[in-house]
């Protein structure tokens, strides 16, 4: 892989290079100056889907038109090793901005003698490094079989003779931009009829985050404009989803034609709940940003996510982290709820968290634990968020991995300790989600003196070591003598298997029940959702009360309580 350094800071904001896939550029950018590349139009023509890395600190990527006119944000705020997916079309460009707003900048940064950004230092803010890894053009043939599904919406089946009889969709769809959407009608006392309705596409859309979790195809109604697909759903699901029109078909393996959903997914127009759409609640700049969210009228409430008036905010810190253990380094953020450090050593506790930039950015973290804190369900928290090196090591890092172990027990958790952050690992919490949840499970299994406390939300507990039988975390956890560490496990009815495939809901029970059987205090609970942050923000919370509080379990229940709770 080559790698290039861009013009100087100062001629940033005119340059114009071109950029070739396999060729990594880097380089810095000052406050309110941009750096823009035009894509190889010899190994990108239009309809390429394109994925990417960029770690930057403090800077934005955009795809323009050739007028120069936005077209959709691929990333925002300090995208450090996060990987992005776009479809190329014809004339454009990507710009890298350098904001003229502040940023979090690293406490105790060292300095860096030249752009270059060497594993293990510290980035400055404005410094960036971007990769195009790898594109696949399209294919030939983009046509898709569709599925064929009896149409059981009573409004859908009321359209379908309209049209029959000669009618149009203009009513149909100035009634869903009126009343919303999905459609939602009545199916049994505790089920509701959902039907998701895309308007206009050449060949296929298809639906992500949708209950089956298969990025399920939608139907078309004849020749019309109108795509649908119905679920039965309980009326307490939340869930987020997206559209993807017209996915492209590429010449790539079965996995990386599964991942092109990326390329075009984008919000449901007609839907005006969103989640994770703009920067700290700003509104979004494009239809990509974001998901969209379904929330029927029985889920379980989320009150600890919103900002509240009189609750006091305390202090975020941003500090660069190496790890002999594994070579390199990532962001570590810091947060110290108000009044933590005044607070009596014994009724101060610990949340450590992965993937730092959904849980700072997208589930607010630090607001949940202050809104827990004022409403007294637990100890003043201080929340110690940790990213991933890169989106591509995170595969390599977060399932079962003894350097990444150490690297948390050895080097970690005693670094936080010279920041002023030491409590026993009784009030410890290790969390995360996915391989995140896993990551917890595991690395507490090899330092339960410094992780007392496990809290996973829709941990991938099918891994296993190539050729064994899946969940051997469960297995490890049977065979180990009974440690001091205490659990709290949640999983969506909507992750169970698929495709011959062990699934998350199934394995998080087994491991559930392992744990019960050798004494462990284990809180389990299942939820109508899927694999998703917009649950897992009010899930995070209600684990906290758990491990942290029990006594305040009771006064959660209202938001925290599931019929699959035990």
């Amino acid at each position: 892989m080559n790698t290039e350094t861009a013009p100087s800071t100062t001629q940033a904001s005119a340059s114009f290079s071109v950029l070739a896939v396999g060729t990594a550029v880097q380089g810095r950018l000052a406050p309110g100056t941009q750096q823009r590349w035009q894509l190889d139009t010899r190994a990108l023509p239009a309809g390429s889907v394109v994925r990417g890395e960029i770690d930057a600190t403090g800077l934005q990527l955009d795809v323009q038109d050739a007028q120069g006119r936005h077209v959709r944000r691929l990333l925002g705020k300090d995208a450090r090793g996060e990987g992005f997916t776009w479809q190329v079309q014809a004339g454009e460009q990507l710009v890298l901005h350098a904001s003229d707003a502040a940023h979090v900048e690293y406490v105790a940064s060292k300095k860096i003698a030249d752009d270059a950004l060497p594993v293990g230092e510290t980035p400055r803010i404005g410094q960036y490094r971007l990769l195009l890894e790898q594109a696949w053009q399209p294919a030939a043939d983009q046509q898709v079989k569709l599925p064929e599904s009896p149409l059981r919406s009573p409004r859908l089946q009321a359209l379908a003779q309209q049209l029959q009889s000669g009618g149009n969709t203009d009513a149909f769809w100035r009634e869903v931009a009126q009343q919303g959407a999905p459609l939602v009608e009545p199916w049994g006392e505790r089920e509701r009829l959902v039907t998701f309705v895309w308007r206009g596409a050449q060949h296929s859309v298809r639906l992500f985050g949708s209950p089956s979790g298969n990025h399920e195809s939608l139907q078309r109604m004849g020749a019309s404009d109108v795509w649908w697909a119905s679920f039965v759903m309980p009326s307490d699901v939340r869930l987020s989803y997206g559209f993807a029109p017209d996915v492209p078909n590429i010449d790539a393996p079965a996995l990386e034609q599964r991942r092109s959903i990326l390329a075009t997914l984008q919000r449901d127009p007609f839907n005006a709940r969103t989640w994770g759409a703009g920067a700290d609640g700003a509104p979004p700049v494009d239809r990509y940003q974001g998901r969209s969210v379904l929330q029927l009228a029985d889920a379980p409430a989320q009150p600890w996510g919103q900002k509240r008036a009189g609750v006091p905010r305390g202090d975020l810190q941003r500090h660069w982290f190496t790890s002999q253990a594994l070579g390199n380094g990532r962001d570590v953020w810091i947060y110290r709820p108000k009044g933590w450090s005044q607070a009596p050593a014994a009724q101060r506790s610990v949340l450590v968290l992965f993937d730092a930039h959904a849980y700072l950015y997208d589930v607010p973290t630090p607001q949940i634990v202050d809104n827990l804190v004022a409403d007294q369900l637990v100890p003043s928290t201080a929340v110690v968020l940790v990213a991933n090196a890169s989106s591509a090591l995170r595969g390599k890092e977060l399932p079962p991995n003894p350097d990444f172990a150490r690297m948390m027990g050895e080097e970690l958790m005693p670094w936080l300790v010279a920041q002023g952050i030491e409590v026993p690992a009784a009030r410890t919490v290790l969390a995360g989600s996915s391989y995140g949840g896993l990551a917890s499970g595991y690395v507490a299994l090899q330092y339960p003196g410094r992780f007392g406390k496990v809290l996973s939300l829709s941990g991938s507990y099918w891994w296993a070591p190539q050729g064994e039988a899946p969940n051997a975390l469960a297995r490890w956890w049977e065979a180990a003598p009974r440690l001091p560490v205490a659990f709290y496990f949640d999983a969506g009815r909507y992750e169970s298997a698929r495709g011959g495939q062990a699934g998350i809901l199934e394995t998080s029970r087994t491991l559930g029940d392992v744990l019960r059987a050798k004494g462990y205090r284990v809180t389990q609970v299942e939820h109508s959702t899927g694999h998703d942050y917009v649950h897992w923000q009010g899930s995070l919370a209600c684990g906290l009360v758990a491990l942290l509080q029990p006594a305040s379990w009771s006064r959660a229940q209202g938001a925290c309580a599931s019929a699959g709770a035990h």
